[in-house]
């Protein structure tokens, strides 16, 4: 069975005409066939169309792309995932004495390290992981190592990047080429927006209003800090290579080995639950996110960067992964809709809807009461009327840019007693889930949303 590329092109232009997102690549590689289509423009300024040789920013979809790198060197016998860090970087050190000394490349591929993304400004020369690790020699933690899931945006997979970089003795961004894109014969993709042919990339976009439309991203590319968890550009085409090696025993399209079969079960197999179970998957392995589909088990990437957004859904019993990188969003519901179309075509499981609220349950609504932040985020939870209600408070700076306050405020809808739907405050979001949990003398103490972990502070 194979999609109807006529009939999915157009029904993703009316998704992206509704969501107000300039273009969509997707990718289908389905039995080993592949099936591409592009629909949009690259930029709503030029009205230049999009094509399937479009590169677009990955953002965190990047952080696969680096695990695979690494556990290239772990084949090799030169490192191995559950020795500290420090075996490998002798001078590691971070505030807390027993991270310091026992953090390993496992903890950083699960997200489990608990290092604050204290790293200041690195710059954006060639030894930016080196001073990124040299930074954080006063890194709190914001919550004890191995304590729980919470997602490192930049920091963690910089520390395995600058192993990497110690081991070949070479830039982060040289070693994905040597180990990675050269060998997998990848002409797209690059690490870093320098080497990037810009007469192909797609422009993001930010939308403030549906009246307005999308406009033109203010921030063309992530700083060079995020790069081995955020900055990689590609095709979908070339997305669905990596796609490739992970559902062939780590062997790419062109035939060439890149990581063994052992490293694909680890990467898969080896995993922690996620707080919050609902928006992404129960489980994170080493660099991917592990998705519960109706009782399938589906492999999940994902990305966003300022104003670009990047998806790969692999389904390993019905030999399919599914790319789409856009240049708008992101937006949870254009993504089930684009992916459930695809997926219907192909006569496949459909991703499930989130869960419906629980009006029965009874809970002791003071124990969720509290302020829950982390540098850059503030969740403040209060009760009112036997109802309880999340605050976010968002930096004044950006809520003007975005033409919203800086307090939105969202009532909380319990499914379970420690999960949350939090229901879309304006027609630009879709509902959300949250995870507050782990309670000692009956108080939570961590909020859990979008992947992202904030402890209390009052």
């Amino acid at each position: 069975m194979t999609i109807d590329v006529p009939r999915i092109q157009a029904r993703v232009a009316e998704l992206l005409a509704e969501y107000g997102i300039p273009s969509a690549a997707i990718g289908v590689l389905h039995d080993g066939e592949l099936a591409e289509l592009a629909v949009g423009v690259k930029n709503v300024e030029t009205r230049e169309p999009a094509t399937t040789d479009t590169v677009y920013q990955c953002g965190s979809m990047t952080k696969t792309w680096t695990a695979l790198a690494f556990m290239r060197l772990v084949d090799e016998g030169k490192v191995d995932l559950d020795e500290p860090v420090r075996t490998y970087l002798p001078g590691f050190t971070v505030a807390d004495p027993e991270a310091s000394a026992k953090v390993t490349p496992r903890h950083l591929l699960y997200h489990t390290n608990g290092i604050e993304e204290a790293y200041g400004d690195p710059g954006e020369d060639d030894d930016v992981y080196e001073r990124m690790v040299e930074n954080i020699a006063d890194a709190p933690q914001v919550f004890p190592l191995g304590h729980t899931h919470g997602y490192s945006a930049a920091l963690g997979y910089a520390i395995l990047a600058r192993i990497l970089e110690v081991h070949d003795g070479k830039p982060w961004d040289d070693v994905m080429r040597e180990r990675l894109f050269d060998p997998m014969g990848l002409t797209s993709t690059n690490s870093w927006h320098e080497q990037v042919d810009e007469t192909r990339t797609a422009t993001g976009h930010l939308i403030r209003s549906m009246d307005e439309g999308p406009i033109v991203t203010p921030v063309d590319y992530l700083p060079r800090a995020f790069g081995p968890g955020g900055n990689i550009t590609s095709t979908a085409r070339e997305v669905l290579a990596m796609a490739h090696a992970l559902l062939n025993d780590g062997t790419a399209p062109n035939g060439q080995r890149i990581v063994s079969a052992e490293s694909i079960r680890q990467m898969t197999r080896s995993r922690v639950p996620v707080p919050d179970p609902y928006m992404f998957g129960p489980e994170w392995a080493l660099g991917l996110i592990v998705c519960d589909w109706h009782g399938e088990t589906v492999y999940a990437t994902d990305g966003s960067t300022i104003g670009q957004n990047a998806r790969l859904r692999l389904l390993p019993d019905s030999n399919t992964a599914i790319a789409m990188l856009t240049n708008g969003g992101p937006r949870e519901s254009f993504y089930r809709k684009v992916f459930n179309e695809i997926l219907t075509d192909l006569g496949m499981v459909t991703i499930p809807d989130l869960p419906t609220p629980d009006p029965t349950l009874n809970l002791d609504l003071s124990s969720y009461v509290g302020v829950y932040e982390r540098p850059g985020a503030r969740y403040e939870v209060s009760a009112e009327d036997g109802k309880l209600y999340l605050t976010l408070v968002l930096d004044p700076m950006h809520a003007e840019f975005l033409n919203k306050p800086d307090h939105i405020n969202y009532e909380l809808l319990p499914v379970s007693e420690t999960h949350f739907l939090i229901p879309p405050a304006n027609p630009l979001e879709d509902t959300q889930t949250i995870a507050i949990y782990d309670f000692t003398n009956s108080t939570a103490r961590y909020l859990h949303t979008n992947c992202r972990v904030n402890p209390r502070l009052m």
